[in-house]
């Protein structure tokens, strides 16, 4: 079924559908393609669309006239108010600001990067198996922060501590021991955000 004519009502519906179609193919397709994408009969029609969003804000045209995602196209909502853990409270229909999750996550693109979690040794500072830390490459850090840490060659992730006027590193789960390095103890980064993706 093609809508009869898309109407600039309908553009947060094509921009969702464009973004699922990204999501999976990483590219824009062709006016042709995007005509299944949005469900319409028209090239022309398409292109009006694919304006519209530009004129949003969410797209951008290259030099040589492709059509390409802005910082725009990946925001996400983000509620006006927080989830609480406990009691329910009254759901808001409004919503607050859209942001780029890169953008809450990193400020400093060049030297951050992400790394695998492997092991419970975290788990009661919320830290699992599987999670993806995001580090913040740095060679400083003061007691207390989550570091990832090169001790005696090899490397993990811990909160950074002192003993004694020496640095240590504390596990969160009382499985585990204090690391007290034998040789060196060499930070890598920082733990500044932490991505889970639940199945």
């Amino acid at each position: 079924m093609t809508d009869s004519h898309p109407s600039a009502q309908r553009d947060a519906e094509y921009l969702a559908r464009l973004q699922d179609y990204y999501s999976d193919w990483k590219s824009i397709p062709s006016y042709a393609a995007l005509c299944e994408v949005f469900h319409i009969a028209s090239k022309s029609w398409v292109k009006a669309i694919l304006d519209r969003l530009a004129e949003a804000g969410f797209l951008e045209r290259t030099p040589d006239g492709m059509w390409i995602p802005t910082r725009e196209f990946f925001a996400r909502p983000l509620a006006e108010s927080a989830v609480p853990a406990g009691m329910p409270v009254t759901v808001s229909a409004t919503q607050g600001e859209y942001y780029v999750l890169d953008e809450m996550l990193i400020e400093n693109p060049s030297q951050t990067t992400l790394i695998p979690v492997k092991g419970d040794s975290m788990v009661d500072a919320g830290i699992h198996d599987g999670d993806v830390a995001v580090v913040e490459k740095r060679n400083l850090a003061n007691s207390g922060d989550i570091v990832v840490a090169i001790v005696d060659g090899e490397f993990t992730l811990k909160t950074l501590d002192k003993e004694r006027g020496k640095f240590i590193l504390r596990p969160q789960n009382p499985a585990y021991p204090v690391i007290r390095p034998q040789g060196s103890l060499e930070i890598f980064g920082v733990l500044v955000g932490l991505v889970r993706k639940y199945r």
